[in-house]
């Protein structure tokens, strides 16, 4: 397997790879990471079952249109494809550390949400987000897209899982007035920015990984760096001095937040169901 993986690097790097230490990388609970080093260069990798190969295609094309927006820095995409029975991503290898220039992440994340598609809302291909699948099926409006390719379709799959919304539908006819106002552009979004998927080089440079990307509001990065423990507070002011946020955002970013905790139902199951029915209930209290 890891002779196939380094011919993978050495025909799209155009230099031979022949990789000889692995190195395991914790920190995952979809797939496993390893570092592969022929002793001068070394790569990121992560494996998973050959039925895996269409999610790191996905996030191989995610990391691309992110890496060439040249806003904020990811790990350089490589090549994603089958050796035996496991699919595999390469990336680049990047040195993780601790720093304070979580201002610069603030700001190099409010220029990544500058860059907006013509074509509207989603983007041209489905993707994961966890280990879900994430449609993507373009959409002229945010409202529609939300509903219909991140809340309901997070609803369908619960109700397979025996989930029990009761106010479901009453949320879903609510959004028109959730969102009334509210007009945003399609941004470039990371799609799962909590704490686990943000860092700092070794040199100090702000860096985010394993995206779940499309073009959505951009609120939907921001609310759920808050879901998790929130970011240092410098990188909200950053943020905010660089590309203010609209008002109503504490309300949204509650109707954001529920897509990750139903979806947190859908594959983990256990308190997310009440967790997710408590904050329908916080939203709907707030038309009222």
């Amino acid at each position: 397997m890891w002779a196939d993986i380094s011919a993978h690097i050495g025909r799209v790097t155009g230099q031979p790879f022949h990789g000889t230490k692995t190195m395991s990388v914790g920190g995952g609970c979809i797939n496993q990471a390893y570092g592969l080093s022929d002793g001068q260069r070394t790569f990121f990798i992560k494996l998973n079952q050959a039925s895996k190969l269409a999610m790191f295609e996905a996030e191989l094309a995610g990391l691309e249109e992110m890496y060439n927006s040249q806003t904020i820095r990811v790990p350089q995409p490589l090549c994603a494809g089958l050796a035996g029975t496991s699919s595999y991503i390469v990336m680049e290898w990047l040195e993780l550390g601790r720093g304070r220039a979580w201002d610069a992440m603030g700001r190099n994340l409010a220029a990544m949400h500058r860059v907006s598609s013509d074509l509207g809302f989603g983007w041209y291909r489905a993707n994961t987000i966890g280990e879900t699948h994430q449609p993507n099926d373009w959409q002229d409006s945010w409202l529609a897209f939300w509903r219909d390719r991140r809340l309901g379709h997070q609803f369908r799959l619960a109700k397979r899982r025996g989930g029990s919304f009761p106010r479901q539908q009453q949320l879903l006819a609510a959004l028109p007035d959730l969102l009334a106002g509210h007009d945003p552009l399609p941004a470039l979004v990371h799609g799962d920015l909590w704490s686990g998927n943000a860092s700092l080089t070794a040199a100090g440079e702000p860096v985010i990984f394993d995206p779940a990307m499309y073009y959505g509001d951009r609120e939907v990065d921001l609310a759920m760096t808050e879901l998790f423990g929130r970011f240092p507070a410098d990188f909200y002011d950053a943020y905010e001095a660089a590309y203010p946020l609209n008002s109503g955002y504490k309300t949204r970013k509650i109707l954001y937040n529920l897509y990750h905790i139903i979806n947190h139902f859908n594959l983990f199951g256990g308190g997310y169901e009440a967790q997710s029915n408590r904050m329908i209930d916080q939203l709907l209290k707030q038309i009222r």
